[in-house]
């Protein structure tokens, strides 16, 4: 790989989101989720689930009495929630919050160990075990969150007591595992710890963070297996053991460099495809990005919906086999939505090709979105493509659907990850490189970017996800260099225009390139052409054959029973209906609504008999509504449906 054709990201504070849609979500972060989620972490939420987070890591530090509460890696929701507010307070200084956050790291530290160690679940139930279950207890995984938190508090405040705090927990484990004779050559069961190594290694530059990174990496999967050596020796039960996920339930089955399928886990596969990227990006590993590549092949163009949601099985919360998408019985994961959206942005730091951009741009809108409520206060865990709220209650196969978001849970990983992907948006707008900068995702902000060591100012607006129009406007500075502008896949057609000229541009790889003497003042306008498109699933997909699902730019819509009546198997859309679109700013908090002429078949059965001779089914006309999938479930509990047949 040539490493000077990587990009990175813009840094936080570089970029200051104005976008009236994804603005929104982050002053919602900021003014309810953050604070509601604060509650719940505290047990102050009336009919929610207890979280216990901040009653262990009381315990733990010696200022309260009692036991561990809740999951082996409960000290990770309070993690997240710090990394969602130290962006928070990147977007916007607030002393107070400031202030809580700073006392909870104090309370954070009082808890660590003096190696360096810091889990309250073995701190509290006995340090002898650490260690003994990297396969299944997540020491590794809230490592990880914790050291991404520090990262990004550093990042935004300057203050560095958690950072430092990571750095010794960083220590402690390079004391124990690693390549190294005395030491255990494991590596986590929960990836998230490669991802939070590397940006650890952007600050501290210390080779002993790279090379643990790498190594989770390079020696996962080898044989003989670390897993089940461990297993044997500490006598841990193997969930999997009966089932045909074994080892690849932890993306173990096989080492890195020769897995050719997302396996297992979905959540987990994500975070582990990310850190591959990661790891091919700082040490320029070929064999790695091109394992990095078969993986993203997998998940996109076999394993994935067409929401962005992935992990199709609710049994290891998992992928399957190719092609397997069943739309009511579907987990997917908000977590994993969130995952492959960081898997798509480090794949974009690789090499900047528009497919990465169009799946990130497919899972923000819809797969991520979907797990949180309009008022940002109730959350969803699995995100369904079909609901009906009575197999919800009564079928055991489709108990973990629920047709209305819930307050919290008690493994309460989404929402808290929501609000840290939302609150840290800015960074998934562009990428940038010595004399390129790259424009992934038209969300309006103002970027500052040095391209070819000089500084420029740019001010992006978009009318996304509504309308196609967006406009790139030089505010400041000049600079040599090229803008590269992404042609999403959705588009059949867009206009350009430099400083009000038509324009041509070359494309590469999904990219409209601009080489020019930027200067001030200068304007490239786009209108992307966002007509209603039916979609439909390749055949292999056996849920969705004979069906479509309608999208618009880059949002999937669907239909809700408040809206077109119960009984939504019964709907059809004719091939040649026209679809009609129409504003409505009071509905959903300001949608653009789809409507066609569809077609009611009738319930009338005419014989008692469960199953009679076929015959053709009547049917009357019905107005089709359909709203964007990541606002269902806001107006009450009742059917809801993204395939519908086309007849």
């Amino acid at each position: 790989m040539d490493k000077q054709k990587f990009t990175h990201p813009l840094p936080l504070k570089s970029v200051r989101v104005s976008d009236g849609f994804w603005g929104g979500y982050q002053c919602l972060v900021l003014d309810r989720v953050i604070p509601y989620q604060w509650e719940a972490l505290n047990d102050r939420v009336p009919g929610a689930d207890r979280s216990g987070c901040i009653h262990n890591f009381e315990v733990a530090a010696g200022r309260a009495s009692g036991e561990h509460y809740g999951w082996v890696f409960q000290d990770s929701d309070l993690m997240k929630w710090l990394e969602a507010v130290a962006y928070a307070l990147t977007l916007r200084p607030d002393p107070e919050l400031e202030r809580r956050a700073d006392e909870t790291i104090e309370l954070i530290c009082a808890a660590q160990q003096p190696d360096g160690y810091l889990d309250t679940y073995y701190i509290l139930n006995g340090l002898d075990k650490r260690f003994t279950n990297l396969r299944d207890n997540h020491e590794l995984y809230c490592f990880g969150h914790m050291t991404e938190a520090a990262v990004a508090y550093y990042h935004a405040t300057g203050k560095d007591a958690l950072l430092n705090a990571a750095i010794r927990f960083a220590d402690c484990i390079d004391r124990n595992i690693g390549p190294e004779e005395g030491k255990l050559h494991g590596y986590p069961g929960h990836e998230v710890a490669e991802m939070a190594l590397i940006r650890l290694y952007g600050i501290t530059r210390d080779e002993k963070h790279l090379r643990l990174a790498k190594y989770f990496i390079d020696q996962r999967g080898q044989a003989p297996l670390f897993f089940e050596e461990e297993g044997k020796r500490n006598g841990n039960r193997f969930y999997w053991e009966n089932t045909h996920f074994r080892y690849e339930y932890y993306q173990a089955g096989w080492p890195v460099r020769r897995q050719r399928t997302a396996e297992g886990h979905a959540v987990r596969a994500a975070y582990l495809m990310s850190g591959i990227a990661d790891v091919a990006r700082v040490t320029g590993d070929d064999s790695l990005y091109e394992a990095a590549e078969r993986l993203w092949r997998s998940v996109t163009r076999r394993r994935m919906y067409v929401t962005g949601a992935i992990g199709s099985s609710h049994v290891g919360e998992a992928f399957t086999f190719d092609f397997d998408l069943p739309n009511d019985t579907v987990y997917g994961e908000t977590c994993a939505a969130i995952g492959l959206v960081f898997f798509a942005r480090r794949m974009l730091e690789l090499k900047p090709r528009a497919e990465y951009a169009d799946v990130m741009e497919r899972a923000l809108y819809n797969g991520v979105i979907s797990g949180i409520s309009l008022d940002g206060t109730r959350f969803f865990y699995v995100n369904p493509l079909e609901v009906v709220p009575e197999a919800c209650e009564k079928d055991e196969n489709k108990r973990h659907v629920k047709p209305e978001r819930q307050k919290w849970f008690g493994c309460a990983c989404c929402p808290p990850n929501i609000a840290r992907l939302l609150a840290s948006a800015g960074q998934y707008i562009a990428t940038a490189r010595d004399n390129a900068v790259y424009i992934h995702l038209y969300i309006g902000a103002d970027l500052d970017v040095i391209l070819n060591g000089r500084p420029l100012s740019l001010r992006l607006r978009s009318g996304f996800p509504w309308n196609g129009q967006t406009e790139l406007t030089v505010t400041g500075g000049t600079a040599e260099g090229r803008i590269a502008l992404r042609a999403p896949g959705w588009c059949p057609h867009c206009t350009l225009r430099i400083n009000g000229a038509p324009a041509e541009a070359p494309a590469e790889d999904g990219y409209l390139l601009l080489d020019r003497d930027w200067q001030a003042g200068d304007t490239v306008s786009l209108d992307f052409d966002m007509p209603v498109t039916r979609v439909a699933a390749d055949p292999r997909v056996r849920e969705d054959i004979g069906k479509v699902a309608v999208t618009r730019g880059p949002l999937v819509y669907c239909l809700e029973e408040c809206d077109n009546g119960s009984s939504l198997h019964l709907l059809t859309l004719p091939s040649d209906a026209a679809f009609d679109v129409r504003e409505c700013p009071d509905l959903l908090g300001g949608i653009r609504v789809i409507t066609a002429g569809g077609r009611r078949e009738s319930a009338e059965w005419g014989t008692e008999g469960l199953y009679a001779p076929a015959a053709p089914r009547q049917s009357v006309p019905q107005t089709l509504t359909f709203i964007p999938y990541y606002a269902w479930a806001n107006r009450g509990v009742g059917e809801m449906s993204v395939w519908l047949r086309e007849k």
